[in-house]
C-alpha cells in the first residue's frame, strides 16, 4: 500500500524530529504497518493531460524518527491507495488550486482524507455558523456599521479574519476602545474583506479545549490550550501551554452529530476549538490531533487509534 501525505511547506522543512505536529506520529505509525509513505507539498502538485502528479519524497523511520529520502520522484497521484491532504491554511489561491488537481483524482481507487474539495467548500470560521446553536453569537459581514453595532450590545467581541489558522489576525474589541475604528477598518481591509466576529466569551481566559472527531466519533480524550506569549488566545505550541482536559458526557453527547454532520460532507478528521461548551471555530484543513500532549497527559498511543481509523474505515488498505 502507497500513501501520500500532503504537507506544509514550513513542515517539510522541519519534517525531522517535529514530534509537535499530527503528521509526524500518523507517518511513523503507518511506516510501522508497513505501509509506503511519501510526502509533497502544494507546491509539487501539478496536473499533465489531466493526469494528476506529484513530486515527491519517500519517507522512512530511523530510531524512533522520521525522516526523507532527498531525491524528488514523480509519481501519478492516481497510484497512491492514499492520500492525507492536511496542507495547513491560509486557504488562499494556491491552496484553492491545489484542491482542484485532485479533482482529477480517480475516486475509485485512490481515497483522499479529508476530501479536498470538502475543504474547499467549507470555511473553518463561517461554516461553523452551520452549528449556530452550539456558538457564541456572531454575525459574518464587513460592515463597520454592522460590527459597531454588535460590538455595542455585546461590549466585548472577537473578530477573526476568515482564512488564517493558528490564530493569526484575531483581535479581541472593547466598547469605548478608542481604536475601534482603526481596527475595524484593518481587519476588514477598509470595508472590503469579509470577517468573522463573535461575541467574546469570558472563560477564554482559561483557554480554549480541543475536542478531536474520528469518522462520526467523538474521542474521549481531549486537551487544554492555554493562552500564551501575554495574548487572549493559544499561539504558541509548547508543552507548557497544553494541559490536560476532560471531555464530559454531555459535552460528547452535544458534539456527536457534529462529527456525523462534517464526516457527511467528506470531512472525517476535524478537531474543534470549544470555550465554555461553545464552538468558536471548526478545523478541518489539517487538524491538530495533539498526539505528543494526548499520549503524555492521558496515558495512552492515540496515533494507534487514528492510523486505525484510516485503514479500518477502508477494509481494502489493511
Amino acid at each position: 500500500m502507497s500513501i501520500l501525505f500532503v504537507i506544509d511547506r514550513l513542515e517539510l522543512k522541519y519534517f525531522e524530529f517535529n514530534d509537535l505536529v499530527t503528521n509526524f506520529w500518523i507517518i511513523r505509525e503507518l511506516i510501522r504497518n508497513n505501509k509506503d509513505v511519501f510526502i509533497t507539498t502544494i507546491d509539487n502538485l501539478s496536473l499533465k493531460s489531466g493526469i494528476p502528479y506529484a513530486g515527491c519524497f519517500k519517507a522512512f523511520e530511523k530510531d524512533g524518527n522520521i525522516f526523507y529520502e532527498k531525491q524528488l520522484l514523480s509519481r501519478k497521484i492516481n497510484d497512491f491507495q492514499l492520500v492525507m491532504f492536511r496542507p495547513d491554511p491560509p486557504v488562499d489561491n494556491d491552496y484553492i488550486n491545489a484542491t482542484y488537481i485532485f479533482d482529477f483524482v480517480d475516486r475509485n481507487n485512490t481515497t483522499i482524507l479529508n476530501d479536498p474539495s470538502a475543504i474547499r467548500d467549507f470555511n473553518e470560521k463561517l461554516h461553523a455558523v452551520k452549528f449556530l446553536g452550539l456558538m457564541p453569537e456572531n454575525i459574518v459581514t464587513s460592515s463597520k456599521s454592522d460590527i459597531i453595532e454588535f460590538l455595542n450590545y455585546h461590549e466585548e467581541i472577537v473578530l477573526k479574519p476568515l482564512n488564517a489558522c493558528f490564530g493569526s489576525g484575531v483581535m479581541t474589541l472593547k466598547k469605548g476602545d478608542k481604536n475601534t475604528a482603526v481596527i475595524i477598518n484593518l481587519m476588514t481591509n477598509n470595508g472590503k474583506q469579509l470577517i468573522m466576529v463573535q461575541k467574546y466569551i469570558p472563560k477564554a481566559r482559561f483557554g480554549d479545549k480541543r475536542v478531536m472527531f474520528l469518522g462520526d466519533k467523538v474521542l474521549d480524550v481531549c486537551i487544554q490550550k492555554l493562552p500564551s506569549n501575554n495574548n487572549f488566545k493559544f499561539n504558541e505550541h509548547c508543552d507548557s501551554n497544553i494541559i490536560r482536559a476532560e471531555l464530559t458526557p454531555e459535552e460528547k453527547e452535544k458534539f456527536v452529530p457534529v462529527a456525523k454532520e462534517l464526516n457527511l460532507l467528506g470531512l472525517p478528521m476535524a478537531g474543534l476549538d470549544v470555550i465554555d461548551e461553545k464552538i468558536i471555530e471548526i478545523n478541518v484543513t489539517s487538524p491538530c490531533y495533539f498526539i505528543k500532549e494526548v499520549n503524555h497527559h492521558h496515558g495512552i498511543q492515540l496515533e494507534k487509534e487514528i492510523t486505525d481509523f484510516i485503514l479500518s474505515k477502508y477494509p481494502v488498505f489493511a
